[in-house]
């Protein structure tokens, strides 16, 4: 579980406040949720720094389930402890999975129609322009990354040519890569 926040900063007012801030973030997050935590957590509500962000999103990722809801489970304990960590995850799954559980009923009379699958594919590209976006606004934490931002660069141009031209599996590569990286890093940080 993460350290105590600051007293002096913001911070959600009650255990129905982090409920409806993350029932909403769930609601707005269909396909990517990466852009939208990061506008309402650390720009909006200023519950986290951008580098607090980072760090909590690097552990989000590396633990098992979707990165979102162990954000919101580490936030949660963060403010209220374990029935914080509860009702984060509540927020986070209560009300979409009524949605997902219509949508599934409607998706199942409508799957053939061609609007449909082009909404779809609409929506998947949206999302990925989000995820880019919030990408780049949170490049300005790079400086404070031990190896330096042309390592950054560099593990990054990798891990796109491993994936994307060489068409490597993602199961192979972000572990390798990132075994060298914390490595590399561990090894600076200790000297």
């Amino acid at each position: 579980m993460s350290a105590p926040a600051p007293e002096n900063r913001s911070r959600p007012q009650s255990l129905s406040d982090l409920y409806l801030s993350f029932t909403l973030l769930a609601l707005q997050g269909f396909g990517g949720v990466l852009a939208i935590v990061q506008h309402e957590l650390v720009e909006r509500k200023r519950w986290m720094t951008r580098e607090e962000f980072v760090e909590e999103w690097s552990v989000a990722q590396i633990m098992p389930g979707p990165n979102v809801v162990n954000l919101s489970l580490m936030i949660g304990a963060r403010y209220f402890g374990l029935r914080g960590a509860l009702v984060a995850l509540a927020g986070m799954l209560s009300v979409p999975l009524i949605i997902v559980l219509a949508l599934t009923f409607f998706y199942a009379q409508f799957a053939n129609h061609p609007g449909v699958a082009g909404a779809l594919r609409g929506m998947g590209a949206v999302a990925a322009g989000l995820i880019t976006a919030a990408g780049l606004r949170l490049l300005g934490t790079l400086k404070n990354y031990p190896l330096g931002v042309p390592a950054a660069v560099a593990f990054a141009l990798a891990c796109f040519i491993a994936i994307a031209l060489l068409r490597l599996p993602l199961l192979y590569v972000l572990p390798a890569l990132g075994i060298i990286a914390c490595t590399l890093t561990y090894r600076k940080l200790k000297a």
